[in-house]
């Protein structure tokens, strides 16, 4: 990776159904030797580790909104990473109930750290502070020309809920967060080198909750707060990033990838490709994605 690249990795592209082939969601975006993770979901740490970035590496979290698919691994980077040698806060930002979160982890493992920090292990106290904020649309991070944008979408009754998009020395990468069909999101990602987006395939959800006799109710309320293949492909379309790549694929089964691709088809004739877990993406004067062997 040369100075000017962003590169992203996808930790975990899954959903709130554990899955060995798609780990929860949770993605790493490098630049200027800083590690930036968005969302946490099951197994961040692990693919963390597997990308030779280890918890104590990575201090720096945004969460685009506060579904227990997005938020479950947070426990597990905050503890471990300071088990493993962190001394400075772990620092967080997201939307509004953020930082009340945290403030609930610290005191269900208080006995925990009592015990590490005070009588045990004597490690640092600063390695397992909290720096929580909660932040809004038009938030801006910025360090060592690193520039992270934040922007409301639309993830139904989950307000807020924010996707974000980083910028460094003229790259640019757009996340989508969970959302619906978003002009909020079309407008933030003008100019977008890679746009990552999630996506739901209905007809996948319905016959797996067909299968395990839920309510068709049900199936019908998760599609409605996701976009389908057709309205992602109209997005891309609107936005024409160098590079269109799938995320947090809702409804995954084995004929999940044809029906998300031929949906994608019937509106966008560019270039996408549908992510797994541990995809590298460099952001350059072009991008280039690898999938692991």
């Amino acid at each position: 990776m040369t100075d000017s690249q962003l590169k992203v990795t996808l930790l975990g592209t899954g959903t709130p159904v554990p899955l060995m082939r798609r780990f929860g969601p949770s993605i790493l975006v490098q630049a200027a030797n800083q590690n930036f993770v968005f969302d946490c979901g099951r197994g961040s740490a692990q693919r963390l580790m597997q990308v030779n970035v280890p918890s104590p590496q990575s201090d720096k979290f945004f969460l685009t909104h506060l579904h227990s698919d997005h938020v479950v691994g947070i426990p597990d980077l905050w503890l471990s990473g300071w088990v493993m040698g962190r001394e400075t806060p772990f620092r967080i930002w997201g939307p509004s109930g953020t930082a009340d979160m945290m403030g609930h982890l610290e005191k269900a493992y208080q006995a925990d750290i009592h015990i590490r920090r005070d009588l045990d292990e004597k490690f640092p106290a600063d390695g397992i502070a909290v720096e929580a904020t909660d932040i809004q649309q038009g938030f801006v991070y910025q360090e060592n020309r690193v520039k992270i944008t934040t922007f409301d979408v639309d993830h139904g009754h989950v307000k807020p809920a924010f996707g974000y998009r980083i910028d460094y020395e003229g790259r640019s990468v757009v996340l989508s967060g969970d959302t619906r069909y978003s002009e909020n999101l079309i407008k933030y990602a003008q100019g977008a080198d890679l746009l990552i987006h999630e996506v739901v395939a209905p007809e996948s959800v319905r016959a797996r909750r067909a299968a395990a006799d839920r309510d068709p109710g049900e199936s019908e309320r998760i599609i409605q707060h996701h976009t389908t293949p057709e309205e992602v492909g109209d997005i891309f379309s609107k936005v024409k990033p160098k590079l269109a790549v799938y995320s947090h694929i809702v409804g995954a089964t084995g004929s999940t990838e044809e029906e998300v691709n031929a949906g994608t088809r019937k509106t966008y004739s560019g270039r996408f490709e549908i992510g797994e877990d541990l995809c590298v993406i460099d952001v350059g004067h072009e991008v280039v994605i690898t999938f692991p062997d």
